[in-house]
């Protein structure tokens, strides 16, 4: 099996972003994305989604190298100092690279 790398990116933060970082990611370079409702817990506390405002969100994203770090900068700079975020960027093969 040959597969192509990529870089899949995830971002879990709070749902009250959702729809900035679609238009953000897509702007950024990327063709799609998937959006699960997530909860947890951390050095912060548990999100559990009892309530609007306690939802997380977890954002994937397959992309190549350039438009993962640019959204991963972007990420940084603009939320998460002021909203609960964690992200990171992982090293992955696709078998078809022409979706990414």
């Amino acid at each position: 099996m040959q597969t192509h790398p990529r870089k899949l990116v995830v971002i879990i933060t709070e749902a009250a972003l959702e729809s900035v970082l679609v238009k953000d990611v897509q702007r950024l370079g990327a063709h799609g994305y998937t959006i699960s409702d997530v909860r947890g817990g951390g050095r912060h506390g548990a999100r559990e989604a009892a309530w609007e405002a306690d939802r997380n969100i977890r954002m994937e994203v397959i992309c190549d190298d350039s438009t993962a770090g640019a959204i991963a900068e972007h990420v940084r700079s603009q939320y998460a100092m002021n909203y609960a975020t964690t992200l990171f960027v992982a090293d992955i093969g696709v078998l078809r690279p022409e979706k990414f």
